[in-house]
């Protein structure tokens, strides 16, 4: 894997893809910069040996063209603050005085392009503006792991611009594709994929690819009741995507085969309304009465999936194990939060990845007590699901 370790960027202009697209409040302010402080290394050490660096980023989903919503030059102080060097702006990324400020730059300097996503071009993946971006650095580096599955111009297309020796990785993305090998293909056993969320028919991939790594897949979250129905259980007004019921039993049946155990909840934590004032109980999981639906796993769930995870060498967990916004149903994901850090004192290697386990590692401060957190929630997935990506492909060949 070629990073930017490879390459001397003394007098060199690096372009660099970076995720920044970062939360912002009203008052636009940053008000989580994980995202900014992920790549600060990367640019540190092209400064550190001499080179200049043109940055490239989305910031949200403008539908229409340049939005001061969307603008990054809200987030210039803070990339300022977090990298320690005064940050120069273009107020766009392919304009003449865009291309004039780029050229100027002399070493250990940086500017910030303004927002690519107000170009259509940019997700369209369109070449002719791949090409122009490539002419703002002579070396392409991509560290935005985050947008990686994404065949963007310039997270995919644009470093066809750029012979084999003047593109590479930056240090997240080398770092994401490093934890995911250690996970799927170095794997210690055993080895216990926990998945989460809302619906089955966003996991069936993962869990279909899962189905020959795994010894232990855990099942929570919402998408739980789709196999307790498919299982003949009643689950009042739980979460069900009915039109999944099928694959449901087909998961459950190939998890026998392949000698996975598939661990679903045997209890529920229900409420009467979908909110923290509801009134609440713990019942099996497959005797949900109408009028309620289940938030949480319950005890004898937590216990179970507990033991299983402390007993595991490689943990991946992408989704939480119920509402874990609502303090009343965040007993089953803080829990399995609890037992993975638990399990990774005790030598397993655990993968956080996906926006609300990262959340949640994040809420119970707990990222600095398991193996690696992902920058890449979608990214994550899809690599799982096809071993590559196109902003991985674009690098490698």
């Amino acid at each position: 894997m070629k990073t930017v370790d490879s390459i001397n960027f003394s007098n060199k202009r690096a372009v660099v893809r970076v995720d920044f697209n970062v939360p912002l409040n009203d008052k636009f302010e940053v008000t989580d910069a994980t995202r900014i402080q992920a790549a600060i290394p990367t640019l540190k050490k092209i400064l550190k040996d001499g080179g200049s660096i043109v940055l490239m980023s989305h910031l949200g989903r403008p539908k229409d063209g340049p939005t001061n919503k969307y603008s990054l030059k809200h987030i210039v102080n803070e990339v300022n603050k977090q990298l320690g060097v005064l940050v120069q702006f273009a107020d766009d990324c392919i304009s003449d005085a865009a291309f004039a400020k780029s050229s100027a730059l002399k070493p250990g300097e940086v500017l910030l392009l303004e927002n690519l996503r107000f170009y259509k071009e940019e997700e369209k993946g369109d070449a002719v503006f791949a090409k122009k971006l490539s002419q703002h650095g002579n070396i392409y580096v991509n560290d935005a792991f985050g947008t990686a599955h994404r065949a963007h111009a310039s997270t995919a297309i644009m470093a066809n611009n750029f012979d084999a020796a003047s593109k590479c990785f930056g240090y997240v993305m080398a770092n994401e594709i490093a934890s995911i090998d250690k996970v799927l293909n170095k794997t210690q056993k055993p080895f216990t994929a926990i998945i989460g969320g809302a619906k089955v028919s966003d996991k069936i991939m993962i869990i279909e690819q899962l189905m020959s790594k795994a010894d232990n897949i855990i099942i929570g979250g919402g998408m739980a009741f789709t196999f307790i129905k498919a299982l003949g259980g009643k689950i009042g007004n739980s979460l069900c995507e009915d039109d999944r019921l099928e694959v449901a039993k087909e998961l459950l049946a190939k998890a026998k085969v392949n000698g996975v155990n598939l661990c679903i909840p045997m209890d529920a934590v229900i409420a009467d309304s979908f909110s923290n004032d509801a009134n609440t109980q713990e019942v099996s999981i497959d005797k949900i009465p109408d009028g309620w639906m289940g938030l949480d796993i319950g005890k004898k769930s937590i216990e179970y999936f507990g033991e299983v995870i402390k007993k595991s060498k490689t943990i991946l967990w992408n989704g939480p194990m119920g509402v874990f916004e609502m303090s009343k149903f965040e007993n089953g994901t803080k829990q399995a939060a609890f037992d993975i850090v638990a399990a990774t004192k005790s030598g397993a290697y655990s993968l956080i990845g996906g926006g609300d386990s990262v959340a949640a590692i994040n809420k119970y401060h707990l990222a600095d007590q398991v193996s690696y957190v992902s920058t890449g929630g979608g990214a994550l997935l899809e690599y799982i699901e096809q071993g590559t990506l196109p902003g991985v492909r674009a690098i490698e060949g």
